[in-house]
């Protein structure tokens, strides 16, 4: 079992930055690929980006890339996601998940995921 707890959402103005942390308990954490995932209200959750349990492959979405960047530190057992350029489309709930890897889904799917955090909420103001 990994319990994740996000951390670093807030409010910001349009262009700003911000660091999301998602830290997970046990000491599987290094196998596990990540992903960010986030949901706005009334939409679906929608995936962010994700990375391998090593750090060597990353995926994100299309509203995202260029922007946003996941990164990891095993020794750490911390994933994170650095926003930039912030928009006010960008706001809502975002989540951290962990993939075991027994999944055949997609990196871009939620149902790939095993273990899910909480939630932080990100509120990027025009």
């Amino acid at each position: 079992q990994v319990q994740l707890v996000e951390s670093g959402g807030g409010l910001v103005q349009a262009g700003g930055s911000l660091r999301l942390s998602c830290a997970a308990s046990g000491r599987t954490f290094s196998r596990y690929a990540m992903g960010w995932f986030r949901q706005a209200p009334g939409k679906e959750r929608e995936f962010v980006a994700a990375i391998t349990w090593n750090g060597g492959s990353t995926y994100y979405a299309d509203s995202v890339k260029g922007r946003f960047t996941i990164s990891r530190d095993n020794a750490k057992n911390t994933v994170y996601l650095q926003m930039n350029s912030l928009k006010p489309e960008d706001t809502a709930v975002y989540y951290c998940a962990a993939d075991r890897g027994y999944s055949s889904s997609s990196y871009y799917s939620p149902l790939r995921y095993d273990y899910w955090g909480q939630g932080t909420q990100v509120t990027v103001s025009s």
